[in-house]
């Protein structure tokens, strides 16, 4: 037994009144100057909880697939630096990194590429599912449904606890996911759906999908392609971000995994998570010119109203993001072999510089994130802003059908279930309800109109006190409505 697995590490909690409790703490297998507390037992032994919002202090599985050190700007896929591999590999080689903890071998790579090739077509009959969205209708929400939708199709072959199932969940949802993208744009712009071609890659594949016509055939220019597939690798996975917290925890009922990745979609939609880099092309515009942005600083400093630094920042990163630095290269890389310019981009680059230099946003560890440039890269390739996040979703799902695989197959389904600090009114006693009317009229009495040949009924005592009462419902609605922003639609 080495010295490293003899010792055991202890911490101890004091509580209020008096008593101690001792929990075992242990260290990740790198960055070992972060030690985790175990309070697993904490409710059982001493009737206590811990208190953290937002799960800033908490780690909520234990996983093998990313390492993140948000100190020293390290993201590691497998032990892998994630820019080294955009560097030298691409989605494909990824995705089996992640879904089978090594990188191929030539020999697997060529069976691993041709099973995701013989798995991108969907079902024949799921062209219809797409028919229902009205024009228009947002790309996310069209990827929500369809990821979901896909359960019903194999149905036969979930089972969570059967390895073999579990396999073929990932490598149908990694084939199909491109293709469900693809679909989803032709169906919220009205053009016919495109089906995937063999002997392309799947970057290649995507693009062609999304651009082609009956009436025109895509050639991928190979610029687009890697960045693409480029693309698709930064965003891959990032440990347990709040998405793929909603795909474990949605995961941890036993629900299926096509469910799961739809949880994991809905959850991406919403603009903290996913929608970060089409912000930042609306602060460039906003900014308009390299002139503006000294002043744009002095605002952000001055937190005046309406102005918003975005692409800077991260919850785990306290330096240079170290995706964005990929993102950077990458970006340059597109823009000189397009020979394509965007003026944002030198926007963008002067105020990564102003911010880099200043005092202000150094202090607050407000650097760029990967999110900065991705837009603009996107834009240059002719993805269309709508498509953004979808985009970050299809590199995303990988993610998430491995963090999944991870969880069911190593034992850790305890159905999640955080607790909470209740701050609600105490315990009261329910009141006796107001006795009912002795005599109610008839719905026929109530309801029958009066013409001009019949007198309005005189509205006997106890229907006015019904109607005050209704009335008061409706008050107390709007009340409530006015507080919440909620408008609830009441019968009158």
């Amino acid at each position: 037994m080495t010295e490293a697995a003899a010792k055991v590490e202890k911490a101890k909690l004091t509580l209020p009144d008096g008593r101690e409790h001792e929990m075992t703490c242990y260290r990740s297998t790198i960055g070992k100057d972060i030690c985790l507390i175990d309070i697993r037992d904490l409710y059982s032994k001493v009737n206590a909880f811990t208190y953290d919002p937002g799960f800033t202090c908490t780690a909520s599985c234990a996983s093998a697939i990313t390492y993140l050190d948000g100190d020293k700007g390290i993201c590691l896929y497998r032990g892998y630096a994630v820019a080294d591999l955009c560097r030298h590999y691409d989605y494909t080689d990824v995705c089996h990194l992640l879904l089978n903890g090594d990188l191929p071998t030539e020999a697997e790579r060529v069976d691993f590429v041709n099973m995701i090739e013989d798995h991108m077509m969907v079902h024949e009959r799921f062209k219809e599912f797409f028919k229902v969205f009205r024009m228009n209708a947002h790309p996310m929400a069209i990827m929500v449904s369809a990821s979901a939708a896909l359960s019903s199709f194999y149905s036969e072959s979930m089972e969570w606890s059967n390895e073999e199932h579990r396999e073929s969940s990932a490598i149908n949802l990694v084939a199909k996911m491109p293709t469900l993208a693809a679909m989803a744009y032709k169906s919220s712009i009205g053009e016919p759906i495109v089906y995937p071609r063999a002997g392309l890659s799947y970057a290649a594949n995507f693009l062609r999908m999304m651009f082609a016509t009956p009436m025109k055939e895509y050639v991928p220019n190979p610029v687009h392609v890697r960045a693409i597939d480029r693309f698709l690798t930064i965003h891959a996975d990032h440990e347990q971000n709040a998405s793929t917290s909603t795909v474990r925890i949605a995961g941890s009922s036993q629900a299926n995994p096509f469910a799961c990745v739809a949880a994991g979609i809905a959850c991406l939609w919403g603009p903290a998570h996913g929608g970060a880099n089409e912000a930042v092309l609306k602060m460039l515009a906003d900014i308009g010119t390299v002139e503006n942005i000294q002043q744009f600083v002095t605002d952000v400093k001055n937190k005046k109203d309406g102005v918003r630094l975005m692409g800077f920042g991260h919850r785990v990163y306290k330096t240079y993001d170290p995706r964005a630095v990929y993102m950077r290269e990458l970006c340059k890389e597109v823009f000189d072999g397009l020979e394509y310019y965007d003026p944002q981009l030198a926007i963008a680059q002067e105020l990564e510089k102003i911010a880099l230099s200043d005092e202000y946003f150094k202090k607050r560890n407000l650097y760029p994130n990967v999110d900065f440039y991705s837009g603009l890269i996107l834009r240059a390739i002719g993805i269309p802003t709508s498509m953004f996040t979808v985009m970050f979703a299809l590199g995303r799902s990988l993610g998430w059908i491995t963090h999944w695989m991870e969880m069911v197959g190593s034992g850790q389904m305890r159905i999640g279930r955080p607790r909470q600090l209740y701050q609600g009114v105490v315990e009261r006693t329910v009141p006796a309800p107001a006795p009912l009317p002795t005599a109610m009229p008839s719905s026929r009495d109530i309801s029958r109109p009066t013409t001009a040949d019949e007198p309005a009924r005189k509205v006997s005592s106890a229907t006015a006190g019904i109607t005050r009462r209704m009335s008061g419902i409706r008050l107390a609605s709007k009340k409530s409505a006015d507080m919440t922003g909620m408008h609830p639609t009441v019968p009158t």
